[in-house]
């Protein structure tokens, strides 16, 4: 059994900077692909940033030079490091592992004021 536990979300005000944590334990045999997905109201769940188990980087074009995605030396935690924040950037934040099933965070929320 594998949990995934986000944190750090809260409210800010535009251009302001958010970090987020997410970290992985139990049974994890091997490096996990890890992902920072959000959903805002009303639309669907969308990738923001993935670091994958060989250490490559995908972001979304909407967050490209603002978020930076990395991970610590025991690999199981991803931090998302986030400036510049707009108002768009407004949601609920997941943090997924992949281990071949895919586990997924309880989500955090993230509130950018303007």
């Amino acid at each position: 059994q594998v949990h995934v536990v986000e944190s750090g979300g809260g409210l800010v005000q535009a251009g302001g900077s958010l970090r987020l944590s997410c970290t992985a334990s139990g049974i994890i045999i091997s490096i996990p692909g890890m992902g920072w997905y959000r959903q805002a109201p009303g639309n669907e769940r969308e990738l923001v940033a993935l670091i994958r188990s060989s250490g490559t980087i995908t972001y979304a074009e909407s967050v490209k030079g603002r978020f930076t995605i990395s991970r610590d030396n025991a690999k199981t935690t991803a931090i998302l490091q986030m400036n510049s924040l707009k108002p768009e950037d407004t949601a609920v934040y997941y943090c997924a592992a992949f281990l071949g099933t895919t586990y997924w965070g309880q989500g955090t929320q993230v509130t950018v004021s303007s």
